[in-house]
């Protein structure tokens, strides 16, 4: 969605998005916006701050609660730091100036709706493995080793980096360790560092003082000093611009953290968990991460094996989702069939958890019966065309799938990539292995 009182950035933002293969949705006013509330939520909003019937940042909160899942890339002329931080407190991804590059506008809707779907993966991880006090649903041998590593280290207070592709459940396993740490009474708190603007993450971690730098207006307390006595989790850390995480090493070395342009240090007191969906040697290697930071905050790595590599918990899962959307839907299925169950055992999941959870979705929707059957299940069509004699049945599978899915989507890469539940790299990765002409 697009808001925006002049017609010529409206019309330039949708030709961008149109091309991008993303449907624009054009609003012109802030009552055109409130009149869309009874509608389907928009994945991105790109919304002007100053409109001729409202302030874009009174708006912000009110889209929040109506659409809570949207992203919000705030687009204005008159771009202050005090704006930018204000906008990211009411609920914003990104602050973007007037004029901006059509290239990095769309380099940032790809990004909020990458984030999207992360925060509902995590979302839904966290209500499906039982967060609320019930052990998560893992079966397998490896993830059982995961959590007895857990239980081991959770009472102490090292650093944590936990490890593993996108889906397959970090966030589950932070929110775990800080539940059965002797801090579960405190906050914990997370920042994703691949989702705040560069300008802004010094600050929002170690906080900044009042005319530090333009726009400045007011102290401003950091997140180290908001998760005091608590946990602090460090989502995707190796997206961290790299001189913020030689200062981040400072702070984790000496215990104290400085504010921004602040001349006294002050002592601090969480735990740090850290996260990254990369492999570590390869981020090291290409300068992503620092090797110094890296060896600071894995005291202990946990890493999350994909579902490919743990089937034993693709059923358990599977029956979770099935009991959560039957009784949404206020159907009675009792459960697979046992071709269902064998080919959801069999699929690779390139997704992982969220992948197989839209499947279970679609698949209660599909049932008419009592039980759902191999018909019920897309890709079950991919365990019955696997014909390439230099591929694998499971290889064939995961390609038959990405097939089926760039046909369905028009070729739309990043469409395939979020229904798919995998990343747009990830994606381009398999393309290339499976000589795809895409």
């Amino acid at each position: 969605m697009v808001v925006d009182d002049t017609e010529e950035v409206r019309e330039l933002i949708a030709t961008i998005l149109q091309r991008a293969g993303h449907e624009p949705l054009p609003k012109s006013s802030a009552a055109e916006l409130r009149a869309s509330f009874t509608e389907s939520e928009p994945d991105v909003i790109l919304l002007d701050l100053v409109l001729p019937d409202g302030d874009g940042l009174e708006l912000l909160p009110q889209i929040k609660k109506q659409w809570p899942d949207a992203e919000i890339i705030v687009l204005t002329g008159h771009a202050t730091y005090d704006k930018a931080v204000e906008a990211t407190k009411r609920g914003a991804y990104h602050f973007q100036s007037k004029p901006f590059d059509p290239k990095i506008l769309l380099l940032h809707v790809e990004r909020a709706l990458e984030h999207r779907r992360l925060n509902q993966e995590a979302s839904s991880l966290r209500k499906e493995l039982a967060l609320s006090g019930a052990p998560p649903i893992f079966l397998s041998p490896s993830m059982k080793d995961v959590v007895r590593q857990i239980e081991r280290v959770a009472p102490s207070d090292v650093s944590i980096l936990i490890t593993g592709e996108s889906g397959t459940g970090k966030e589950v396993i932070a929110d775990l360790i800080h539940r059965l740490s002797p801090r579960n009474k405190g906050p914990l708190i997370k920042i994703n560092c691949a989702a705040l603007p560069r300008e802004l993450i010094e600050s929002e971690l170690f906080g900044s003082v009042k005319g530090a730098f333009t726009g400045a207006s007011a102290d401003r307390e950091g997140l180290f000093r908001q998760a005091e006595s608590g946990t602090l989790l460090l989502d995707e850390i190796s997206e961290m611009p790299i001189d913020t995480q030689s200062k981040l090493l400072r702070v984790l070395q000496e215990k104290e953290v400085r504010p921004v342009g602040g001349r006294t240090s002050y002592k601090t007191d969480c735990r740090i968990i850290a996260s990254t969906n990369r492999q570590t040697e390869d981020a090291i290697k290409s300068g992503k991460l620092r090797e110094d930071l890296y060896y600071r905050i894995s005291t202990i790595s946990v890493h999350l094996p994909p579902l490919r590599e743990r089937r034993e918990d693709i059923l358990p899962l599977a029956t979770a989702f099935l009991k959560r959307y039957d009784a949404q839907a206020g159907r009675n299925i009792s459960g697979f069939s046992s071709a269902a169950a064998e080919t959801l055992t069999a699929h690779d999941w390139p997704g992982n958890v969220r992948q197989l959870q839209n499947e279970i979705q679609r698949a209660v929707l599909m049932c008419d019966g009592s039980v759902i059957d191999l018909k019920d299940l897309s890709v079950s069509a991919t365990a019955r065309s696997a014909e390439s004699p230099d591929l694998t049945l499971m290889e064939a599978m995961e390609r038959n799938a990405i097939l089926q899915m760039l046909k369905d989507t028009g070729g739309n890469k990043l469409e395939t990539a979020k229904r798919l539940g995998i990343g747009r790299q990830t994606l381009y990765n398999k393309i290339k292995t499976y000589g795809i002409d895409a």
